[in-house]
């Protein structure tokens, strides 16, 4: 790739795209790209000296041919003016997942793949390997609170990555040491049901070179890959990898012992609060113990993990008020962060406001998203982001709406939120969605950090 000059990006504004962006940036290429809506993310890119816009045209593509690469992510539509273009006029053009393998061919790949925790145990991975003194380039599905980015640079050769199940992108990476948190029912548009779904992890596995390490009880054997498989685990002593002597404070912080198959690490602390990142730090250690990290290192970067963007985000905690945001956009995930919310706040009324993210996912999901969200004191329910999606007939945010049955529930636009928002008395919030519900993160900390 050293006769290129020029990496334009289409759909720059994605957390994946704009890691990559960010990597040749740093790496002193010319990069600049489209995105449909301005962001927190691309304005970030602009100030990095990223040419961002945000119109359909052609004029913005760089006119060398020969020396321009083209990325592009598959939630762009087929039909979009720019993707035509470049196709018809011969530039090379390859997906944002054909990219990320190609960065991370000959380089000693830590993949973490799953349906769900994928993004905080990755970035949790690469802060042990940061924390240590290791170092590692790391590309991940969100932006780390403790480095302020979703891409890291070393000049080592280890890369920590994201691998990402939609669209099967992850097919494009051969790690080295792999965890693999969960194979759910998810993006059943892309895999038609869940077998094809187990297919497309357990083709991921034969891919890894060295370990697999499983959550204990997923369907991964020895037919589907040459790579040793371990096993991790909350607190299950079965698994390799387990924790033990778990307790919990008055805000939710967990102190635990670690086991893994060298011995225990006793006293460990997770730097965020909530059970499930005492699973997601046993994952990463693993990966970090597995890869030959020092376990008191290990155990130091844990205490000072500072969590990930819109994952189990605290913005407002005082005894009067407290708000959490959380990407959480399918019905398991949404359950574990009530769980997590019922176990930091006991005994407060928790009130929950969901943006459904996809028509599909909201049909396929909507009785599982009902019994999920029926857990919280009260449901604001908004209408659905389409993301890359046309409308499907008779699939609206009500079909999840009317089986919920929360004591309390309201439907409503999201242009209506912050004036009903307003009125209401408040004691615990989170806001749930992939879409852009994240606009509100700032007006609703600012209005409830000035009730505090």
């Amino acid at each position: 790739m050293a006769e290129l000059k020029n990496i334009y990006f289409i759909g720059i504004g994605g957390i994946g795209m704009s890691a990559i962006a960010r990597y040749y940036n740093f790496k002193g290429l010319k990069v600049s790209g489209y995105d449909k809506t301005p962001s927190e993310l691309t304005h970030a890119l602009e100030s990095e000296g990223i040419e961002v816009h945000y119109e359909d045209d052609v004029a913005f593509v760089p006119k060398d041919i020969e020396s321009t690469l083209v990325v592009y992510t598959p939630a762009i539509p087929h039909d979009m003016g720019e993707l035509l273009y470049v196709r018809e006029h011969g530039y090379r053009v390859i997906k944002r997942s054909k990219m990320l393998g190609e960065i991370s061919s000959g380089q000693r790949c830590l993949a973490v793949a799953g349906t769900h925790g994928k993004t905080t145990t990755s970035t949790m991975t690469a802060h042990i390997f940061q924390d240590s003194g290791e170092g590692c380039s790391a590309f991940l599905g969100g932006i780390s609170k403790n480095y302020d980015t979703n891409l890291l640079v070393s000049m080592n050769n280890v890369i920590v990555a994201e691998a990402d199940e939609f669209d099967r992108s992850f097919l494009q990476l051969f790690p080295e040491i792999a965890v693999i948190t969960s194979m759910d029912a998810d993006h059943l548009d892309i895999y038609g049901d869940k077998s094809h779904i187990e297919e497309a992890f357990k083709a991921f596995a034969s891919q890894v070179s060295g370990t697999v390490i499983k959550k204990y009880g997923l369907d991964i054997t020895s037919g589907d890959t040459k790579a040793r498989i371990m096993t991790y685990a909350y607190d299950d002593a079965r698994a390799d990898f387990h924790a033990s002597d778990i307790k919990a404070d008055e805000c939710g912080y967990f102190t635990f012992s670690l086991h893994y198959p060298g011995g225990v690490i006793e006293g460990c602390k997770v730097g965020i609060p909530g059970w499930v990142n005492v699973e997601n730090a046993v994952a990463a250690s693993a990966i970090a113990l597995t890869y030959g990290l020092e376990p008191t290192k290990v155990k130091n970067a844990l205490s000072t993990f500072h969590g990930v963007k819109r994952r189990f985000d605290i913005h407002v905690n005082t005894p009067k008020c407290s708000y959490i945001d959380d990407y959480a956009h399918h019905p398991k995930e949404i359950a574990t962060a009530v769980s997590s919310m019922r176990d930091i706040f006991p005994g407060r009324r928790l009130t929950a406001i969901f943006q459904p993210h996809l028509y599909t996912r909201t049909r396929d999901f909507a009785d599982e998203f009902a019994q999920a969200l029926s857990s919280v004191d009260k449901l604001i329910m908004l209408d659905i982001y389409p993301a890359r999606e046309e409308p499907i007939p008779g699939v609206t945010s009500e079909i999840i709406f009317d089986k919920v049955t929360a004591p309390e529930k309201v439907l409503m636009k999201r242009e209506e939120l912050m004036e009903y928002l307003e009125k209401e008395d408040i004691d615990t919030l989170i806001t749930f969605g992939a879409g852009n519900i994240d606009r509100f993160i700032g007006p609703i900390t600012q209005m409830l950090s000035e009730r505090a």
